[in-house]
């Protein structure tokens, strides 16, 4: 019995192998495979969601007024809410709000610093879901060009500290 099951295993990997070695026939008249027709080989001008999080928001008056902690979307896959951490300290303490995405403003260059406890801004672009005027805060000490990153320097919201720490606190549902 094991010299038959033996024999039977040896034929079926030979069979295997001669099966392996023809190459299929190329037809024209099928449609190319979903994967073949959705797999990126470029993403220029995509910002990852991964580098999101984490990113410094700004209110208008160049004050940090936290940092966006999670993206939520909808289940077409747009981004509708981003919530945002609010005080704290390493993450105790810390008062999360959800705000409308289209709200903030993603600025891709830093903002000089000249030293004085003045910004200047630098030839910012100001990209994503809201658009308005460019004011922006100091994150570096000099200005630093994000064209080649994959996410922006950071985001701006149009409120205080005090205002978001005020808005109903955020929880994720169980």
């Amino acid at each position: 019995m094991l010299k038959a099951f033996a024999a039977g295993l040896a034929g079926t990997a030979l069979l295997a192998s001669v099966a392996f070695a023809q190459s299929p026939t190329a037809t024209t008249d099928k449609a190319p495979s979903a994967a073949a027709t959705t797999t990126a080989t470029s993403a220029s001008g995509e910002w990852r969601a991964s580098k999101m999080v984490g990113l410094k928001v700004y209110n208008d008056a160049n004050e940090n007024v936290g940092s966006i902690n999670d993206l939520l979307m909808d289940k077409s896959g747009s981004i509708k809410l981003a919530v945002i951490g609010v005080g704290g300290f390493l993450g105790m303490g810390e008062h999360l709000v959800a705000v409308p995405y289209e709200k903030l403003k993603f600025v891709t260059e830093a903002v000089a610093y000249n030293g004085a406890g003045a910004t200047k801004p630098a030839s910012s672009t100001t990209t994503g879901a809201a658009t308005g005027t460019d004011k922006t805060a100091t994150k570096t000490a000099t200005t630093t060009s994000s064209s080649s990153k994959w996410y922006p320097d950071h985001a701006v919201f149009n409120a205080t500290k005090d205002d978001l720490k005020k808005m109903p606190e955020f929880k994720y549902s169980e």
